[in-house]
């Protein structure tokens, strides 16, 4: 694949499978985690997220265990030309298939909004992979289209309105068409500065200028 990978966070990152062996080789401890050995020959993706602070050159990935896994939050970095493919996070449509049934009504009310709502988190890594992600306590983590700068007062006011009768808390971001995020509740505080996030940071930013669509 192409060394210029359009990445945006949260995208998916399928790896070859020669690569991702070699990685598992050199890293102790992930060679002992029977889980991860397999991870990649089932099809299963990584997670691109931002660079740490002093991180070795190469394409940061992330990978999330479940919690019969103890919930590891595996930060990695691997060669670009290992990818595969990319894809961007699952719609919220497909997802919902694998989630509570007590999620449903609300899921629904979402899709009403945004029939184009994606998410991450617990619930698009079980719809993924097929292993147990979601408990009672977790969270509906969704990437929302972020709308014109006038219409977003009434979204943030539908979301919270959904989420006082939802079952789960509802977190995450409205994001712009370059791919900068703002969490939805920060917006809903009416701060005048919020905190954007991007692939490669997260900077502070006037609302007005953020809704506006200056660049972080």
């Amino acid at each position: 694949m192409s060394h210029d990978l359009s990445l945006r966070r949260h995208d998916l990152v399928f790896l070859s499978a020669e690569a991702w062996r070699a990685l598992v080789e050199q890293r102790g401890d992930l060679a002992g985690e029977a889980l991860l050995v397999g991870w990649v020959d089932r099809g299963w993706p990584l997670i691109a997220r931002r660079p740490l602070p002093g991180e070795m050159a190469g394409l940061p990935l992330g990978l999330p265990l479940p919690p019969s896994h103890g919930k590891r939050r595996l930060a990695l970095t691997l060669p670009r030309d290992a990818v595969q493919s990319i894809a961007p996070p699952p719609p919220l449509r497909a997802a919902s298939s694998v989630a509570p049934g007590s999620w449903l009504p609300t899921l629904e009310r979402l899709l009403a909004l945004d029939a184009g709502l994606r998410v991450y988190g617990s619930l698009a890594w079980q719809y993924l992979t097929g292993l147990d992600y979601l408990s009672a306590g977790s969270d509906l983590d969704m990437l929302m289209t972020m709308p014109p700068a006038a219409a977003a007062p009434r979204l943030i006011a539908e979301l919270a309105a959904i989420e006082r009768s939802a079952p789960m808390r509802l977190d995450g971001e409205l994001v712009r068409d370059d791919g900068a995020g703002v969490n939805w509740r920060e917006l809903r505080e009416g701060a005048t500065e919020i905190l954007v996030k991007t692939l490669h940071d997260a900077s502070l930013q006037e609302t007005r200028c953020f809704l506006d669509g200056a660049s972080p």
